[in-house]
């Protein structure tokens, strides 16, 4: 009955964006492909989640056997905490076959998060899958700062989700500190966030498997916000990622470099080859990399390139060494000149977007 909830429930919601299955599936993958014991004997929480509708719980719900996991416990924020509301809509988890649930409480279903937990065979079927969930309301409404769920994330030994954008810094820290191993999806520019771009410099922190290019596509119920419509559901691209501290293959595979000279006469980028050589900032001892296939084998010195380069970089082929932040705040780990009096490179008095500083290990 839950897997049928689940996909019907998509269909209902109104005031989320969701992650498609499909993406869930090949990043978590590329994890397992890289060490195929990276679940077995967790404890797994998708937190800020709604459960009944999210394919992060049918995912780990549907998978939790093959993937050995000791437990699931996802959790969801009350309806009257978000900051978008189309009515009071029961979960269809508050509803059985067509009545209310035994467990349904009005006031509740309004103001309380839902848990979901998923530990054992609860149906007597002999497998642990997604019809053996269980769910109740938390005590309080399931944000994620609570002392209630902030219990959850001390429990749990892998957290994945899609957390608020708006609240992406704080939900960073809330997980990060803890040590706890993580999956999230986040906005392609929070690489250079001075709250995030130092744990990618001392290698805590990566850019998941899946590429940067295109963003990713969720569907979206939001009415005058749809990008495409793909066999009825109404799809919005977002300039997306996936971070993690989880290991995969990616990291680990080198890029294949031409020469500086190569680079300049058969760059498949025109404004490169109209060059007789790569340019230097004005204001910083780099050169400029203007897109990440142009970075030369033979140099050895300091390379500002695109922040896309992360999702490309080889741990053991290039040190990051800095990074311009957001928002005009300079450059992070002391890196450019204060005395110029700007908070980003320049070339010919012109300012170069965001960069990643680099450099090859030897």
């Amino acid at each position: 009955m839950a897997n049928t909830i689940l996909t019907n429930a998509r269909e209902a919601k109104q005031d989320e964006f969701y992650t498609q299955y499909y993406d869930i599936e090949r990043e978590v993958e590329a994890y397992l492909d890289y060490n195929p014991d990276v679940f077995r004997g967790k404890t797994v929480l998708l937190p800020c989640d709604d459960p009944e509708w999210s394919n992060f719980t049918r995912y780990f719900a549907q998978n939790f056997e093959r993937l050995g996991l000791k437990k699931l416990i996802s959790t969801s924020y009350a309806i009257e905490r978000k900051q978008e509301r189309y009515g009071v809509q029961l979960s269809l988890f508050e509803t059985e076959f067509e009545t209310k649930s035994p467990k349904y409480d009005k006031r509740k279903s309004r103001f309380h998060g839902k848990i979901f937990v998923l530990d054992r065979d609860e149906n007597s079927d002999r497998r642990i899958d997604i019809d053996d969930l269980k769910w109740d309301y938390l005590k309080g409404d399931g944000d994620f700062r609570s002392k209630e769920v902030t219990r959850l994330r001390d429990e749990a030994d892998i957290i994945v989700t899609n957390p608020p954008f708006s609240l992406f810094r704080e939900f960073f820290a809330w997980v990060v500190d803890t040590g706890k191993r993580f999956v999230m999806i986040a906005n392609k520019n929070c690489v250079t966030y001075k709250e995030i771009f130092p744990y990618i410099r001392k290698n805590v922190i990566w850019s998941g498997r899946r590429e940067w290019a295109g963003g990713m596509w969720f569907e979206t119920k939001y009415s005058g916000n749809v990008d495409k419509v793909v066999n009825g559901v109404d799809m919005k691209n977002v300039p997306a990622i996936w971070i993690s501290n989880i290991d995969h293959g990616r990291r680990h595979q080198p890029l294949e470099l031409m020469t500086m000279a190569d680079n300049l006469k058969y760059s498949k980028h025109k404004d490169l080859r109209e060059k007789r050589a790569y340019v230097r900032y004005d204001n910083y001892r780099a050169i400029e990399i203007p897109f990440t296939d142009a970075i030369p084998s033979d140099y050895n010195g300091v390379m500002g390139v695109p922040i896309t380069f992360l999702d490309k970089h080889c741990l053991e082929q290039f040190e990051i060494v800095g990074a311009t932040e957001s928002e005009g705040k300079g450059f992070s780990a002391g890196l450019w000149y204060e005395e110029s009096g700007v908070s980003q490179p320049l070339i010919n008095g012109n300012r170069v977007y965001k960069r990643i500083f680099i450099r090859k290990k030897q």
